[in-house]
């Protein structure tokens, strides 16, 4: 009796934890970005980032040049200069320089769209 009900109890906390992120993370980072998180898991693949950033979730993205994107949802400021809000966020990836001539991050000429999709997916990042 005490196994099923410590069983049962890991079951009930694993889908406490699967409903912090999961698709009702997804959700809402769609609806404030706009932007589509599989889609900006593509995005984040094609442009690259993975090669100076650390990026939760995304194959071979362990780049060390950047900072890690872990916990994106969570932080107060982009790049040290920005209060992280969609917009922000949406600005920074379409180019940074413009908003930081100093930051090493490079434009990579990324869309709107593009961006949009990218902070949906790194607004799931909690």
């Amino acid at each position: 009796m005490r196994s099923k009900l410590c069983g049962a109890a890991v079951l009930f906390a694993l889908s406490l934890l699967a409903g912090c992120g999961g698709e009702n993370g997804e959700h809402m980072a769609q609806v404030s970005t706009g932007g589509n998180p599989f889609r900006g898991a593509q995005m984040i693949q094609y442009y690259g980032c993975g090669s100076c950033h650390l990026i939760p979730g995304i194959s071979g993205a362990t780049g060390l040049a950047g900072p890690p994107l872990s916990g994106m949802a969570s932080r107060m400021y982009i790049g040290g200069v920005l209060q992280n809000t969609p917009g922000n966020m949406m600005r920074w990836i379409e180019n940074p320089k413009a908003v930081d001539e100093k930051t090493m991050m490079p434009n990579l000429g990324v869309t709107h769209k593009d961006a949009a999709d990218i902070a949906g997916y790194l607004y799931t990042l909690q």
